[in-house]
């Protein structure tokens, strides 16, 4: 396996596609440059940079799957000197198997620990900047627990708990303590001092407190010499300091953007069931792929739809979307059942994105993690280029293509990743506005 010119400052293992994109996009806003690896790399990077992330599909495999990719991923970045390893997951704290209820966060940081030989490490899904704070333990959604959220309906992830320390001491088989907000305020010598008392007290994780970017900024020093930090993306504006870096417009240039415009959402998160109002309301054209005609012959639901957008991608943007409200899900879910359902809607959205680069189209968006996912392994991208933000957790990306998409039509793709839950409900088309 390739391996960078020079060692890599931070080694990022992201559970899923979009949440490695929501990682990269925080890095490079501090000054990093990044690349976000598919997997693990098998090829030389494509640009000269101080961070590598590998995106995992990992979120919702059975654990053993996780541990075992997240691992090899870890050794990749062993092998390219990363000094610091970050195991990120959803701002929501979310991830889950079907016969596993308790979820992978738990059982990958213990793996990943053990590897490292790391006796202590942090967990913080903090992300303000998309309203998610951590108080006393609790994570809450905008103004609400999160188990009182959207995230309560997910169709594949539910979170039904808040406390982040419970629900992290149900997959880990170490002691999780708390890093509370008061202890926060008072800086990083504090938390410092707080770490080493837990440590001390015989635990090996902590749950830590942020309510604000200024709570992050002040506890990312104190995580310097951590070999470990495992956390959603908000943690990130704070570690590129660490290694003497500042915020940098360099950090985020891409190439020019050209090419036909399209959207591809299968995330059925409160925030893109607006984002996908939004875009019809103001008249652009949209299609809704049927869950049961699909069932019935994926092939041709996914040509109908890319006979479909042919005429229309000329004038503009255009959506092609599995989005649905929670009990239209459900009713797909017992026809089809859960795994089922999710794993046909992913490889039709995933069809119907080659179409549409096959057709031309250079400024895809794709909504939803697992669809991202897929989304990307149709479309054989081994690394994206992250540039510049959108909206707070997704950035604009630039991956090449292979010949076999290319067409003639140039072999470069702007591609935007975007979890289910974040965007502000214009986001489709202030994304295209933002490349323009």
């Amino acid at each position: 396996m390739s391996q960078p010119a020079k060692p890599l400052l931070l080694g990022a293992i992201a559970d899923d596609f979009t949440g490695a994109t929501d990682l990269a996009n925080n890095l490079v806003r501090a000054g990093m440059r990044v690349v976000q690896t598919i997997g693990v790399p098998a090829e030389p990077l494509a640009a000269d940079v101080d961070a590598v992330v590998v995106a995992l599909k990992s979120r919702t495999n059975p654990p053993a799957e996780a541990v075992a990719q997240s691992l090899a991923a870890l050794r990749w970045l062993q092998d390219a000197g990363a000094r610091q390893i970050y195991f990120k997951y959803c701002s929501t704290f979310d991830s889950r198997f079907a016969s596993e209820p308790r979820g992978n966060i738990g059982p990958v940081t213990d793996a990943l620990m053990d590897a490292l030989g790391c006796d202590f490490s942090i967990a913080t899904p903090a992300f303000p900047d998309n309203q998610r704070t951590v108080f006393k333990g609790y994570l809450f959604v905008g103004d609400v627990l999160l188990s009182e959220s959207g995230m309560k309906d997910h169709p594949l992830t539910p979170m039904t708990d808040a406390n982040l320390v419970r629900v992290l001491q149900a997959q880990t088989r170490r002691r999780v303590g708390l890093i509370d907000h008061t202890v926060v305020a008072r800086g990083a010598d504090a938390v410092r001092a707080r770490m080493a008392e837990l440590r001390a007290q015989g635990f090996g994780l902590a749950v830590v407190d942020a309510v604000s970017n200024d709570d992050l900024l002040r506890l990312g020093p104190a995580l310097a010499d951590l070999p470990l930090v495992t956390a959603g993306s908000g943690v990130a504006i704070a570690l590129p300091a660490n290694f003497g870096l500042s915020p940098s417009p360099q950090a985020a240039a891409l190439p020019a953007a050209s090419g036909l415009a399209a959207v591809v959402s299968g995330s059925c998160s409160q925030a893109t069931q607006q984002q996908v109002r939004a875009f019809i309301d103001t008249g652009r054209p949209a299609l809704a792929l049927d869950a049961l005609a699909v069932a019935s012959d994926p092939a041709s639901a996914v040509q109908r739809a890319l006979d479909w957008a042919a005429p229309r991608l000329a004038d503009g943007p255009v959506l092609i979307y599995s989005t649905a409200a929670p009990e239209q899900v459900r009713a797909v879910q017992d026809r089809l059942g859960v795994q089922a359902a999710g794993e046909l809607m992913e490889g039709a959205l995933a069809a119907a994105a080659r179409g549409l680069v096959q057709a031309g189209v250079r400024r895809l968006v794709v909504a939803g993690g697992e669809t991202s996912g897929a989304c990307v392994q149709a479309l054989g991208i081994a690394q994206m280029q992250i540039g510049a933000q959108i909206d707070p957790g997704v950035p604009w990306c630039h991956a090449r293509l292979g010949a076999a998409l290319a067409a003639g039509q140039g072999d470069g793709l702007h591609i935007a990743l975007k979890s289910g839950n974040f965007g502000a409900p214009d986001f489709f088309t202030k994304a295209f506005e933002a490349l323009a």
